[in-house]
């Protein structure tokens, strides 16, 4: 099998190189320490006008149609420099794919040019409640059909972008008789609207400069045609969707292991003790060694589960191999590389504390690893069932 790119798909990882070199890693520091939101959405324009927004989204609708394989590989080179900046861009993409695939041709026109344009700084993905996370199948929100309208309740926890996106896919209970899973829609809501209250930013960890929030929906109407694809057929949207925003969570994942590791071996070559530079040291020769190696393994994951959604064939279990694998690996190279630089890798005044903080959600979001194992183990089952 050929993992070379393409000459497009080349020339998209250049351009976001490029991009994360000359424009996110200078001010990335900043942005993780004090927040400029200003300057965090001009950095999100530029991406959308570089066609980053939409990469797997059709020229008819503003996107650039350039595949999963380039979306992988962007997303990695952007999360060198900026991890904030990768996962709004992930999920605006996964956002843009969800409704490319099921929304009307109506609802297309409407939300697609605006997220690839940047005219909406993002898109929001509203599936997990604060009971209904590994499990959103048990999600409580409601949406109950009143005339010509839908009136939303319930509320939406640990969103990104929630505060700047111009609109949200949300999931909501239609049937609370149906099976469990069974009786849930997606609907399309824009901001700002009566009835929707996105709560303050959330104290993180790590990614700062990306605003995770709460969304509020109290008799939050919205139109009848805001219903996205087939009524109670939104769970099955929901699992589809998110095995393709695994892919971007992985790539963004190992980009960060990539930058850590980059940054400690530099340092290996320029830091001395006992008369001789660390690096002609073996042991931590193979620590180096045995981060890379794990890293390459996980791009080439990676690789796999994007060509196989690219070749449209079900990649759920490629997906979930890549995203547990290399969100371990990514957390497994950072604290690697703060170790390979002792106490210089535990100060702020060098970036190896900030990818580690960024690298730690990795495994957490877009499904926990834990399920991850889960998915993996449940699709090797029924291969032979």
């Amino acid at each position: 099998m050929d993992m070379m790119l393409n000459e497009d798909q080349s020339m998209i990882q250049e351009m976001a190189r490029k991009f994360a070199e000359g424009e996110l890693a200078p001010v990335a520091e900043k942005l993780d320490q004090e927040g400029d939101r200003e300057l965090f959405l001009s950095n999100l324009k530029q991406l959308a006008e570089l066609g980053f927004m939409g990469l797997n989204v059709s020229a008819e609708y503003g996107g650039t149609e350039a595949g999963t394989v380039a979306f992988s590989v962007a997303i990695t080179e952007i999360a060198r420099a900026c991890a904030s900046t990768a996962v709004t861009m992930s999920v605006t993409n996964m956002v843009a794919e969800v409704i490319q695939v099921v929304a009307s041709e109506e609802q297309k026109q409407r939300y697609l040019p605006r997220l690839c344009s940047g005219e909406y700084a993002a898109g929001g993905f509203c599936l997990t409640e604060t009971g209904a996370g590994s499990d959103p199948s048990s999600m409580k929100t409601s949406a109950v059909l009143d005339g010509d309208e839908w009136v939303l309740n319930g509320a939406k926890q640990f969103i990104t972008s929630a505060e700047f996106a111009g609109v949200f896919v949300v999931w909501a209970v239609t049937d609370k008789d149906a099976p469990k899973g069974k009786g849930i829609s997606c609907f399309l809501v824009e901001n700002n609207i009566p009835g929707l209250t996105v709560s303050k930013a959330e104290k993180k960890m790590g990614q700062h400069a990306s605003a995770t929030n709460e969304v509020l929906f109290e008799d939050c109407r919205i139109p009848k045609d805001a219903l996205m694809g087939k009524l109670n057929d939104g769970f099955r949207v929901a699992v589809a969707e998110l095995a393709g925003g695994r892919i971007g969570i992985g790539s963004l994942a190992l980009g960060i292991g990539q930058a850590a590791m980059d940054y400690a071996r530099v340092y290996l070559t320029e830091r001395k003790q006992f008369g001789k530079p660390i690096a002609n040291f073996q042991g931590l020769q193979w620590m180096l060694a045995d981060a890379y190696t794990e890293l390459e393994a996980a791009r080439l994951l990676l690789m796999n589960a994007a060509a196989t959604k690219e070749r449209g064939e079900p990649f759920a279990k490629q997906a979930s191999m890549a995203k547990l694998y290399a969100s371990e690996k990514a957390n497994a190279a950072c604290y690697t590389a703060l170790q390979m630089m002792g106490g210089y890798g535990y100060i702020k005044e060098f970036p190896l504390e900030r990818y580690t903080r960024d690298a730690r959600i990795t495994s957490l979001y877009e499904g926990t690893s834990e399920i991850q194992r889960v998915i993996i183990a449940r699709e090797l089952l029924r291969e032979i069932g």
